[in-house]
């Protein structure tokens, strides 16, 4: 599976989760030279999982909060454990 911001492959994986609706790659098989972490919102710091957004940049495109992270997922989303998930302009598939 792979997740595509404008052409630009920003992780590819044989081993996603499916988890309420998202794709969850391994941190390991993402981009880390793309994401920059985002300010926490006052909504971001009631998530019991300790989401953290992250802006993903490509040369001069910011695209705001189109990947988080769940630093303590609770039981119910333990599966996310690191894995990054893809929204907004992100093709995930």
């Amino acid at each position: 599976m792979k997740a595509v911001l404008n052409g630009e492959i920003v992780a590819e994986s044989n081993d996603t989760v499916a988890v309420k609706g998202y794709d969850y790659f391994l941190i390991a098989d993402a981009r880390t030279d793309l994401p920059e972490k985002t300010p926490r919102t006052p909504k971001d710091l009631e998530c019991p999982h300790g989401v953290q957004f992250y802006d993903v940049v490509i040369g001069a495109e910011r695209h705001e909060r189109n990947a988080w992270i769940y630093e303590r997922p609770q039981p119910a989303i333990s599966a996310v454990a690191d894995r990054v998930g893809f929204w907004k302009d992100v093709k995930v598939g």
